[in-house]
């Protein structure tokens, strides 16, 4: 088992690599670094190779997926996941990895917004982005996360060996913030210098597509993590629907007797129905994720004497 294991995923990444790698041996020159190539086509893996990082092929293409490969292969006890485009300096390495080292971090997040990143990136609606993401986890989820989509984190043994990888592009970052914060992990955040890709560098991701992926995977970890808040929110607006279209119903009959309007009546009764369903999914799905939060807790506890029984 490596003591730290600073992991780089690349796609196409030949005009940085190179240094990223060199600034890893001379900050940490007891890590062992390791490039994961996602079918890069400009020789990034050979230039790793030839400057002394372990290099291995991930071939299903998206950043998730590369990061799941990662986790499943490597064992650490401390991992610095690092960005292969330069943007992120490896002087806050160590600082990074004492945290999970000495003070039990599970999780570092690398924060560039409360530093340089909306000064040096040049792409205002990434800016954009990242505060609406930031800010709706932060509020959905009750947490202070300074910066979602960095791709500048370190992990715990036991953060790596129980997350469940399920994204498979660049919203992984959100997926794996979010995961933390639920399982009640220790999230420590280090304000990063952030310098924008040097000439020739070229952006992977779509500020548009990938900006609705991530969007697409806040909601429904919310409906995964979050069931009783999801179905209850749909449940309350259905009920407050169907009490405002029975008002009218309520009052003729009150002066009248008369019901005159059935159709009115039955399409509230089945709205109704609707909200009580969803407010009643919401409560069992509680219990199951009680429950597995529950296991979880035991599955910390088993891979920590994993950890202990390897080293």
């Amino acid at each position: 088992m490596d003591n730290i294991a600073v992991l780089i995923p690349c796609y196409n990444e030949s005009k940085t690599i190179k240094k990223v790698i060199c600034d890893w041996k001379a900050v940490l020159p007891e890590a062992v670094i390791y490039v994961y190539d996602n079918n890069s086509n400009d020789g990034t893996a050979e230039i790793a190779e030839e400057n002394g990082a372990i290099v291995r092929h991930e071939y299903h293409q998206g950043k998730g997926n590369v990061i799941r490969r990662m986790f499943r292969e490597i064992d650490a006890n401390v991992y610095i996941m690092v960005d292969g485009d330069d943007t992120y300096p490896a002087e806050y390495g160590r600082q990074m990895a004492e945290l999970v080292l000495n003070k039990g971090a599970d999780m570092v997040v690398g924060d560039r917004l409360s530093s340089t990143y909306y000064q040096e990136n040049k792409r205002p609606f990434h800016n954009f982005g990242n505060d609406i993401v930031k800010n709706s986890i932060n509020w959905l989820f009750k947490s202070n996360i300074r910066d979602i989509m960095t791709g500048y984190r370190a992990f715990s043994y036991q953060f790596v060996k129980t997350f469940p990888v399920l994204s498979h592009g660049f919203e992984i970052e959100t997926e794996m913030t979010i995961h933390a914060v639920d399982k009640n992990m220790q999230v420590e955040n280090v304000v990063i210098e952030y310098r924008d890709r040097p000439d020739g560098s070229v952006s992977k991701l779509n500020t548009y597509s990938d900006g609705l992926k991530v969007l697409m995977t806040i909601a429904r970890l919310f409906r995964d993590y979050k069931p009783m808040s999801f179905f209850g929110f749909f449940a309350s607006i259905l009920f407050i629907f169907a009490f405002a279209i029975d008002i009218p119903i309520i009052i003729t009959y009150l002066e009248s007797g008369l019901v005159p309007r059935f159709p009115t009546l039955i399409v509230s009764g089945f709205i109704a129905m609707t909200a009580l369903l969803l407010f009643f999914a919401g409560v069992i799905l509680n219990t199951m994720i009680s429950k597995d939060r529950q296991e979880f807790e035991f599955r910390l506890h088993m891979v920590e004497q994993w950890r202990k029984s390897e080293g």
